[in-house]
């Protein structure tokens, strides 16, 4: 009896310093994130200029109208944003999986296309935390569980190419970045443009899609690999969607609403439906 009262002790003593480690603050992935932020932040030469016409004057019809709807022109430069989305974002794992509510929030850089990106949830009340980044040229998605298990730490050159055709997508959400030279662009109508991004030897491309009004709607790509958790690859199209355009404080016109589909030709899945909770430009 004495030797099973000692165990149920040991066990009862494992459970609880596990219990305290996943309530603690403390996360080696997320205190990598947090470093990365600051060496790229500290690493990054600071914008003096403004949007003027001469910027834009050469960019297809629906993008120069983008610039001028949103109150862009005349207003600062950006050299790098972050932006906090609001908490417990709907998030699928994939076709007929479950959805986890996350925490995210993102930072992108102009000069050089660097994103890092910060997942922060929990499954079954397990803690779940993951890292995206694009960091010269090389893209990479890591997954950790109970803070010290990784899940998955994917590396290639499809996440490359995924990593850098997502700063496409997000360029006019930062427009210094579709205004850098790394960025090509190409007329197509009076509500939609062509841009391809060229670096480090990784090429990626897509369709902006606008309103009238000169609102961007949509960017469509088929240079987004899907995937999954488990290694496993689709070459399926891929979208991000922009909506509820709100000024912001600066008068700023911007979209409030983000969403992330794969195109999968049995239907379309919305994985990621997050609101913009702030966003900080320097």
């Amino acid at each position: 009896m004495m030797v099973l009262g000692v165990i149920g002790g040991i066990l009862a003593a494992i459970i609880l310093l596990a219990v305290l480690y996943f309530i603690q603050p403390y996360s080696p992935l997320k205190s990598d994130f947090n470093q990365t932020a600051a060496r790229l932040i500290s690493g990054t030469k600071a914008e003096t200029g403004v949007f003027s016409q001469e910027d834009i004057a050469k960019l297809p019809a629906p993008v120069q109208k983008y610039f001028t709807r949103c109150g862009y022109i005349g207003t600062p430069k950006m050299s790098w944003m972050k932006t906090v989305f609001e908490k417990d974002i709907p998030f699928s794992t994939g076709v007929n999986k479950p959805a986890i509510k996350i925490d995210y929030m993102q930072y992108n850089f102009v000069k050089t296309p660097n994103r890092i990106a910060f997942i922060d949830s929990s499954m079954k009340g397990v803690p779940f935390q993951g890292f995206d980044s694009f960091i010269q040229g090389v893209g990479s998605m890591k997954g950790v569980v109970a803070k010290a298990v990784t899940l998955f730490d994917q590396r290639d050159g499809d996440m490359d190419r995924a990593c850098l055709v997502t700063v496409l997508s997000e360029s006019l959400y930062v427009p210094n970045i579709a205004l850098q030279d790394y960025i090509q662009w190409e007329a197509i109508d009076d509500t939609h443009a062509k841009a391809t991004i060229t670096f480090s030897g990784i090429k990626a491309s897509g369709i902006f899609t606008f309103n009238e009004a000169g609102e961007m709607l949509e960017f469509r790509t088929n240079d987004r690999t899907n995937t999954s958790f488990d290694g496993s690859k689709q070459s399926i199209p891929w979208s991000a969607i922009c909506e509820d355009y709100k000024q912001n404080e600066k008068g700023i016109l911007q979209p409030t609403g983000f969403k992330a589909v794969w195109h999968y030709p049995e239907g379309d899945l919305v994985y990621f439906d997050g609101k913009i909770q702030s966003t900080d430009a320097h």
